[in-house]
């Protein structure tokens, strides 16, 4: 019946990471004790001060057709955070709220990209940058990092990936899949290339923003010459639990969000009403009501990465924010394992479910085949158990 599908859909990647969580969904329906460190999904619950701001929402009656682009009173929070937090100056025609930071993507994307225009991915990237871009007739182009670099690209890979059909440059920092977390003196030096080449604009995805552990997050709309150039994505998913009420937003040029207006007009129109006005609550919120989860995220980067360390093979860095871990396991490569011979990352993620019973994702539709990523938005004795079946599973 594929025939009767677009060919846009037919060559459309499944999400790795929602593919993962499908499987291992499925083996718990068997009975199986899976463990799952596959989602970036925080497992805290969502603070009770904004809860109860969106149930005095639903008692107010907000209960009809959201603007297109967001409650006025929003965008004002959404613009204050930014002047707060990001030293970014947005005005509410440079704002647009959406049904969460994946379609704030989808829209720049379409917004912005002809047929064949070339974006720039250093490689870790999101899972869903890359067919993102390709459904927008884009054409994406990965720049390949490592771990001895901490996954992180140099002005001098970005140079040289630049050609005449480059459009964008599309990164997240702090950074899904690896926790990379870029800082002022890299990002400078990738503005100094980027205005060589003026028509180049940029997506800054910052949903990990306050998941930091370095101190300081920098925003590159607020670096010299590229405020003009730049949009900013940004939602409420990861450092506030708030995954399932679905918002994000842009800050960036007017033009660009009046465009994406016009286009999420046709798709979704408005957001959630009550999630919005939730959303107020929490970004007009000192970041302190949410450091308790901030702090919980740190410990448990440490104990991750002292578990894993302890497992011979595993190549680890130490990412600097964000929930994740992304190992270097290409020393199983050609090893037999249980009768199992490991030639990808994803024979190795797939090992792990089948052997340990411990759900990651492979690497490979990060942009990187020789890492896995293991989300430790788990509890302790999650994450103890997980590293102990792993373990065994390769001893």
């Amino acid at each position: 019946m594929n025939d009767h599908l677009s060919e846009r859909i037919n060559n459309m990647a499944t999400s790795a990471t929602l593919a993962m969580a499908a499987k291992a969904r499925e083996l718990r329906n068997e009975g199986k004790d899976i463990i799952g460190l596959s989602l970036g999904e925080p497992d805290f619950n969502i603070p009770d001060f904004i809860k109860e701001s969106a149930k005095k929402a639903i008692d107010d009656n907000y209960s009809s057709y959201s603007p297109v682009d967001g409650y006025a009173d929003l965008k004002q929070a959404i613009s204050n955070k930014f002047k707060r937090d990001n030293n970014l100056s947005y005005a509410l025609n440079q704002i647009v709220v959406s049904t969460g930071a994946k379609q704030s993507l989808a829209n720049v994307a379409m917004v912005m990209l002809n047929k064949g225009d070339e974006v720039i991915l250093p490689a870790p990237y999101w899972v869903s940058y890359s067919d993102i871009v390709k459904l927008a007739d884009g054409v994406p182009v990965e720049v390949p990092t490592n771990i001895d670099t901490d996954f992180k690209m140099t002005p001098a890979q970005l140079e040289a990936a630049i050609t005449p059909k480059t459009k964008m440059l599309w990164f997240s920092s702090p950074c899904n899949p690896s926790g990379s977390v870029y800082n002022q003196k890299e990002l400078e030096g990738l503005a100094k290339v980027l205005r060589k080449h003026p028509n180049i604009f940029v997506v800054s995805d910052e949903i990990y923003e306050h998941i930091n552990f370095r101190g300081g997050h920098v925003s590159i709309a607020a670096i010299e010459g590229m405020y003009d150039r730049t949009i900013t994505v940004n939602g409420v998913s990861k450092a506030f639990a708030m995954t399932g009420w679905r918002i994000g937003y842009i800050g960036g040029p007017s033009w660009i969000a009046s465009a994406c207006t016009k286009f999420q007009g046709q798709i979704t129109s408005g957001a959630n009403a009550i999630a919005q006005r939730a959303t107020i609550t929490a970004l007009e919120a000192p970041v302190s009501r949410i450091q308790f989860m901030i702090d919980e995220f740190h410990k448990r980067r440490d104990l991750i990465l002292g578990l894993l360390g302890e497992i011979p093979g595993f190549n680890l860095n130490i990412p600097e924010g964000a929930f994740y871990v992304f190992p270097d396991i290409s020393s199983f490569f050609g090893k037999t394992l249980k009768g199992t011979t490991i030639h990808t990352a994803s024979d190795f993620s797939l090992y792990l479910l089948a052997h340990a019973q411990v759900a990651t994702v492979s690497g490979e539709s990060f942009g990187n085949d020789r890492c896995i990523r293991i989300s430790y938005a788990a509890s302790e004795k999650e994450l103890r158990e997980a590293a102990a079946r792993i373990k065994a599973a390769l001893q």
